[in-house]
């Protein structure tokens, strides 16, 4: 969709949108029903989201005394407060605050992992992690003899241009992610699929607690460099009964949240909620089995667990918050269209934000939500 027309959609419908709307969320929390295998006997405590990666870093930093924790306001807790009492616990030395300066923050965390010890870097919202991004296409410039450490150009490759005689592995950059609820455009972007297109990273997505609490521990023992991005808005909102003890879940294997036989839904982070909810009205208006797969890790993605659903159901609506254009969902149209040809009842839809910057007053109608969701849907079913 054009910007313009998009432009148009949201002006046309803006006399509708109530102060009321405004700031709410778009869907409603689903708290996981099963626990990761083997986790079933550990003991649990009700957290939040922002409890759960508190909780995370407090294990990390406790069993890796390399670990650091480093970015804008982590030392008395961050805006956000995930990272509250912990330097209280661990000291100044491991837990510190950085200048505004997000592409010292990726330049000094690549240099600390290097170095050998785990780097755990705080960019405070995803939307300003983009000048670190900037900086990694400035490439080496011999006559000066400089460096530019930072994410694409640098984290991703450090292995490789090495000959894996170094690497920043021990890197994890946590950011904030996706819409609030009045962020605008410079403070509810999902900017996930500007590094999928960069060999070397791994990027993740937790859905809830439970999920943020191992993915973030997996990540920051992974050997590779990872960017996790953390939902905002499910700071406060999302809560679960989390283990409180030491466990990871594995990175690049996406988890079926619900069962289905007539069509395959793909999402990750916030969106999982909103796809559980479109399964659950496309149950009861249409009767129809919908599966529900939140991806999980963006990249290295799970193709094969997503073309084993395909496969079964024959449909698939990939669905997320970015805008449709080159989002992370045209490769895994792209990808399926592939492997399940044969298998197809019905043209792969996407459903996701429009092609504009994410608006303010227009939000309510920028996001995907479960209606809009719904009626693709209905779409692939009666196709």
């Amino acid at each position: 969709m054009s910007s313009s027309r998009a432009l148009s959609l949201l002006s046309k419908h803006a006399t509708t949108l109530s102060t009321s709307t405004r700031g709410k969320a778009h869907f409603t929390f689903q708290p996981s029903t099963t626990l990761p295998s083997g986790l079933e006997s550990m003991e649990k405590s009700k957290m939040n989201l922002m409890q759960s990666v508190n909780e995370a870093m407090r294990i990390a930093m406790e069993t890796d005394d390399s670990a650091v924790l480093f970015g804008e306001d982590v030392a008395f807790g961050g805006v956000f407060r995930c990272s509250l009492d912990l330097q209280k616990k661990f000291g100044k030395d491991r837990v510190f605050n950085t200048p505004l300066c997000e592409q010292g923050i990726a330049g000094f965390g690549i240099g600390v992992a290097a170095a050998g010890a785990t780097a755990i870097a705080e960019i405070q919202f995803g939307d300003y992690i983009f000048p670190a991004y900037d900086q990694v296409f400035i490439a080496f410039e011999p006559p000066k003899k400089t460096k530019s450490f930072q994410l694409v150009n640098e984290a991703a490759k450090f292995r490789y241009r090495s000959g894996n005689q170094f690497d920043c592995g021990k890197l994890t950059v946590r950011t904030t992610w996706g819409a609030v609820g009045h962020g605008a455009l410079y403070h509810s972007q999902s900017p996930e699929a500007n590094f999928t297109h960069t060999p070397g990273l791994k990027l993740v997505v937790p859905r809830g607690p439970i999920q943020a609490k191992g993915l973030l521990l997996s990540c920051i023992r992974d050997p590779n460099p990872c960017i996790f991005f953390e939902p905002k808005i499910l700071y406060r909102l999302a809560a679960e009964d989390v283990p409180t003890g030491d466990y990871t879940i594995p990175l690049g294997q996406a988890e079926t949240v619900r069962s289905g036989k007539d069509l395959t839904l793909v999402a990750w982070g916030t969106q999982v909620h909103v796809a559980l909810e479109a399964a659950q009205l496309a149950k009861e208006k249409l009767n129809a089995d919908v599966e529900v797969i939140d991806l999980q890790t963006i990249q290295p993605w799970d193709e094969d667990h997503v073309v084993e659903s395909v496969q079964k159901t024959g449909r698939l609506i990939v669905t997320h918050e970015a805008p449709i254009s080159s989002g992370f969902g045209a490769e895994i149209t792209s990808t399926v269209q592939k492997r399940c040809f044969l298998n197809l009842e019905s043209p792969i839809e996407r459903v996701a934000g429009y092609d504009t910057p994410f608006p303010h007053v227009h939000e309510p109608f920028y996001l995907p939500t479960v209606h809009r969701v719904f009626d693709a849907i209905k779409k692939s079913v009666n196709y």
